[in-house]
Formats: C-alpha cells, structure tokens, sequence
C-alpha cells in the first residue's frame, strides 16, 4: 500500500494512495481535528485494510498547514470567533472544495468514472462527510456515508468549550445560523440512506453521544458503539508513525467492511 502526499492546484492538502483497478470505488475522507488530524495520520489511523479502493484523504480548511495559529490551543486564546469565524467557515469550504479536488485526484489515481463513490469523516470530518452527503449524494451518486465518533451538532460542542475560551461564547444570530445548518439531528431526513453507517465510541464526550443516540432513536442509518473508546482515534502526541489504537483498528475493520459492502456492483 503506498500513500502519497500533496496538494491539489487549488490548494487542498492530501494524502491518497490508488487501488488495484481504475473502477474500485473511491473513498474521500476527512480527519478529525483531535488526533489523527491531518490526511496522513487520517490515513496511518484509518488505511482501510483490505478493502480495494482509490483512498483520498483531503485536509480540512483552517487546520493543519492552513491553521491560521500554531495550535488548537493558540486558536481558542486567539479570541476568533469560534463558530463564525472558524468551524462555520471550515465547513462551508470543506463542501465547496470537493468537486474539483474529487475531478483532479481522481485522475491522479488513474480511477474510472464509473467507480462508486463513498464519503468518511471523523469528527468535525464527519461534519463534513455528512454534508457532502446531504449536498451531493443525489449529484454524485454517493453510495455509502461512515460518521466516526462525529460531530452532528455545533451547538452543544461550543458550549461545553467554554471553560476553555477566554469567555462564554455569546451566541448571535449569525452564530445560530451556522449552528443550524451545521445540525444533523435537525436534518437527519437528509442522511436517511440504507447505506449510513455511524461509528460512536463509549467513552467519548456526552455531547457527541447524545447527538448519536437522537440519531439511532430515530431509526436513520445504521449506529454502532464501539466500547472503550474516547474521542482521538490515534495517540496524543500525535505521530503518524505509532502504533494504531485499538480503537482505530476496530473503526478501520467496520468502516472498510461496511463501504466494501455498499459499493459492489
């Protein structure tokens, strides 16, 4: 298996490797911004074992070697405007972003134009996953959607940061706005598909859980807990090169299993 690392002519960070065949399907993935939170420890985190596919993992916006601070800490002392300014952005260029660096990887990687297309996110990833899925599901005939550990509503997530930031956040109308297109449990008819899988560990933080639990109580998709795991799915300090976590090797088995299941022909 061999990754490669670059960025698209638009810019967009990634880390990719190419299956055994032009018509595999195509995987596009975003990573958390916990770790693993770049494409290439998306991809040494996540490599989809054994499952034949063109692989693209695409950097988010505002993070990584786009982040706009050194550190996530160095972010939220900042004094930004952590939903209009940052997560809201994030996400609206995430989905604005991926026809083209789809288009050009896809030749990149030598993959047909026929090949099935899925969509994975891990967190603020999943986000984004799942609004690719909702935007562009019909469009580009997306066949399968895996949310790990996601993050379906801004709302909760802000709110329980503020004992991190400088002060309470202070919602405004602007900020509702985001947080309301950015609230999957609200939308979740758009991610009704037989083909949606979500991945939650136990141990993660109540609020991710919570969120998930509406989404199971209203029969969307499929839901699976995983026992024993927290919110990263790779080891703090990060480090593309460590062992995996259990964790990510019990997310990696189901989420190749599951998208190798969707998308055969």
């Amino acid at each position: 298996m061999t990754w490669m690392h670059g960025t698209t002519s638009a810019g967009v960070p990634y880390t990719a490797r190419a299956a055994t065949r032009p018509d595999a399907p195509i995987v596009v993935g975003w990573h958390l911004l916990d770790p693993p939170s770049t494409p290439a420890g998306m991809a040494a985190a996540l490599p989809l074992d054994g499952l034949d596919a063109h692989v693209i993992y695409l950097g988010l916006p505002l993070s990584g070697e786009r982040a706009p601070h050194p550190d996530f800490e160095a972010l939220l002392m900042s004094g930004i405007d952590m939903v209009t300014d940052y997560f809201g952005p994030m996400h609206e260029q995430a989905l604005a972003e991926l026809p083209s660096a789809l288009a050009e990887l896809r030749g990149t990687l030598g993959a047909s134009d026929d090949s099935a297309l899925a969509v994975l996110g891990g967190s603020a990833g999943a986000s984004v996953a799942a609004e690719v899925f909702a935007t562009y599901g019909a469009s580009h005939d997306i066949a399968a959607c895996v949310l790990l550990n996601p993050m379906l509503q801004l709302r909760p997530m802000i709110d329980a940061m503020g004992e991190f930031l400088p002060s309470p956040y202070e919602w405004t109308p602007a900020a509702d706005a985001v947080a309301t297109r950015m609230d999957f449990v609200a939308r979740a008819p758009e991610l009704a598909h037989d083909h949606l899988l979500i991945v939650e560990g136990s141990d993660d933080e109540p609020h991710f859980i919570a969120a998930v639990r509406e989404i199971e109580g209203l029969g969307i998709g499929e839901v699976r807990f995983v026992d024993g795991v927290a919110h990263p799915l790779a080891a703090w300090p990060e480090d593309a090169g460590a062992e995996r976590t259990e964790g990510a090797k019990a997310y990696d088995r189901i989420a190749a299993e599951w998208i190798a299941e969707a998308t055969v022909a």
